[in-house]
């Protein structure tokens, strides 16, 4: 999830490209870059960091001229440095590029073996030199790209320069995000709105399998093939913060509909369905035959992510799991040594707790896998492996969509795990594939909550507690929705296993305690039942997030949420959203700063 922004007009195109950089650095900020070009010259300057650091940078390279192509990157592959930094060149050809190229490395060695030297650890080199490859056989550069997004896969926006035609800027689109605006003399590309706006409010929205051809007098839309397209722009009036927000009222909200998206991403390149395998080509595994258990390590969010996981693990590849709370993880001197696979999960990387942790399990000859969203954070370097989720920033503090792609990761490792350890054929294995795969329509539909949410919100505002229940994996979803509700809207919120309820929690229950219960299926469908009937007994509210056309159980329930009927692996990431869309209108019915909580921070670096 990166930001791209490019201009072809009669302005020096450098004021114009870092003003859009600077509106789109929330979408990633961990280096930057400009290519500008100048007749047959093309330039470029690029720095790892902050924009402010481009800008430094910049002071010393000419980079005059009026068309020309700007990037900040959230890593996906390869460390933030200088040389991964966005545009990648090759002699005439300049790039920038949002999203993963699933085959760069099998590009990558027909691009050596034709004699192209590498710079970059990224996938996005590639590109560059695949159309330089094809230019050097006289074709044109819109031919050249066309022939190069033949042969690349994955998710790709592209924006690209060349000297070889050096007034024109060609843009493509396959599932990242991409938007033309119109001025003018002078015409815009941008990964997204807010970088537009201080210069036109006239946009062309690209569609999958389109490429667009821009000049400063017009543009031209075509798909793949380049068959014509005929599309007007359409007019916006959203102010610039609705504009990062896309449209939505908090960067939380926003997240929460950007999980298809998001798990998609982590999805992406990992799954091959018709053998049944997961390809997890970024990590090397200890042999299983070493690995007599694991343990996992996290803080918060991450450690319900991490009880989800033990479930998965034990039951899908029978190894023996513990989960441990990072902030007490050494003081309890932990029995570890190198037969112990210790699984570090955090969303920044940077968790204070979990560094120390990671410290204490590799002075004990434990191999240390990490779990996390930010490439080259701390925890990333000093594990032995990672395993890096594709959530793209996450500016709100309560965590959304870096939770569900935690999961995502958490259950591609159980089966590979598994597989590993023959405790899985490829048959068997096919079937759970099949059920990630669904995992972006599954949390589509259910995203469709939103309204009867809002309105349980409404009719629950005057609460000053709430009990969340379930059993199995959904237990710690259960932890989940009532950490959610905590965070912010200030609502005291316990999670329970249902079970545990009588022995203890079941005394607060009473006509004013609302109750919300998982009960959407799975094995303990019918112990949960029993357990709404106990609160009910009591007088207490029960909201019920039940399967679409369970009737059993909306009789029981007070307020009903359904979600789709779906497969018992995938449960547990698809219970979460209408939790997360619940705490969401809860807080912000009650006014508060939904995407800054009080007291909380998104990194948590001290201990």
């Amino acid at each position: 999830m990166c930001g791209i922004m490019g201009y072809v007009g009669e302005r020096e195109a450098i004021s114009v490209l870092l003003d859009g950089l600077k509106r789109l650095e929330y979408r990633g900020y961990d280096s930057s870059g400009i290519s500008i070009c100048y007749g047959e010259k093309i330039n470029l300057a690029r720095a790892k960091g902050k924009i402010s650091e481009l800008e430094k940078r910049i002071s010393n390279v000419e980079l005059k001229g009026s068309i020309g192509i700007g990037h900040t990157r959230w890593a996906t592959h390869g460390k933030p440095s200088d040389e991964n930094a966005h545009p990648h060149r090759s002699e005439h050809v300049v790039v920038i590029h949002n999203g993963i190229i699933e085959n760069h490395l099998e590009l990558r060695k027909k691009l050596e073996a034709a004699g192209f030297s590498f710079q970059s650890e990224t996938d996005t080199e590639v590109v560059p030199f695949l159309i330089e490859f094809y230019l050097r056989d006289r074709l044109s550069l819109e031919k050249a790209v066309q022939k190069t997004i033949s042969e690349i896969k994955g998710a790709f926006a592209l924006c690209i320069i060349s000297s070889k035609e050096p007034d024109k800027i060609i843009a493509v689109k396959n599932a990242s995000p991409l938007i033309l605006g119109i001025g003018k003399g002078e015409n815009f590309v941008a990964s997204d709105i807010p970088a537009l706006l201080s210069h036109t409010r006239d946009i062309v929205v690209l569609e999958d399998g389109e490429m667009a051809v821009i000049t400063r007098d017009a543009y031209r839309l075509v798909d793949f093939k380049g068959r014509s397209i005929d599309r007007l722009p359409k007019h916006i009036t959203w102010s610039n913060i609705m504009a990062e927000k896309e449209g939505f009222k908090h960067f939380m909200l926003k997240e929460i509909f950007e999980q298809p998206r998001a798990v998609t991403d982590t999805l992406r390149g990992r799954i091959l369905e018709a053998t049944g395998e997961i390809i997890l080509d970024d990590v090397k595994l200890p042999p299983m035959a070493e690995i007599r258990r694991i343990v996992l390590v996290a803080c918060g969010t991450s450690w319900h992510a991490a009880l989800v996981a033990k479930f998965w693990m034990e039951s899908l590849a029978g190894i023996p799991v513990e989960v441990d709370v990072a902030s007490e993880f050494r003081y309890r001197k932990p029995v570890l040594d190198k037969g112990v696979l210790l699984i570090l999960i955090s969303q920044s990387g940077e968790t204070a707790d979990t560094l120390a942790a990671q410290e204490e399990a590799k002075r004990r000859g434990a191999y240390t896998l990490a779990v996390c969203n930010v490439v080259d954070s701390s925890i990333a370097r000093k594990s032995d492996g990672v395993l890096y989720t594709h959530a793209g920033p996450e500016i709100g503090v309560a965590s959304t969509k870096a939770f569900t792609t935690q999961l995502c990761v958490l259950a591609m490792l159980a089966l590979h795990l598994a597989r590993e350890r023959k405790a899985m054929g490829a048959d068997e294995c096919k079937k759970y594939i099949h059920a990630l795969l669904m995992l972006p329509s599954f949390i589509e539909q259910t995203l469709k909550t939103n309204e009867a949410t809002q309105k349980i919100a409404s009719d629950f505002l005057h609460a000053a507690h709430f009990l969340y229940l379930g059993r199995g994996s959904s237990y710690p979803i259960a932890l989940e929705g009532a950490l959610k509700l905590k965070e912010i809207s200030y609502v005291h919120a316990e999670g329970y296993a249902g079970g545990e309820m009588k022995h203890g929690p079941i005394a607060l229950i009473d006509e004013d305690m609302p109750v919300l219960s998982l009960v959407s299926g799975g094995p303990t469908y019918t112990k949960m039942m029993s357990n709404i009937q106990e609160v009910r007994a009591r007088e207490g509210k029960v909201i019920a997030v039940i399967t679409k056309g369970d009737q059993e159980a909306a009789k029981l329930a007070t307020l009903t949420i359904e979600i789709p009927p779906i497969d018992d692996f995938i449960r547990p990431i698809v219970e979460v959203i209408p939790l997360q869309l619940l705490a969401y209108h809860f807080a912000d019915k009650r006014g508060n700063d939904v995407d800054q909580p009080r007291n909380l921070a998104k990194s948590v670096t001290v201990e």
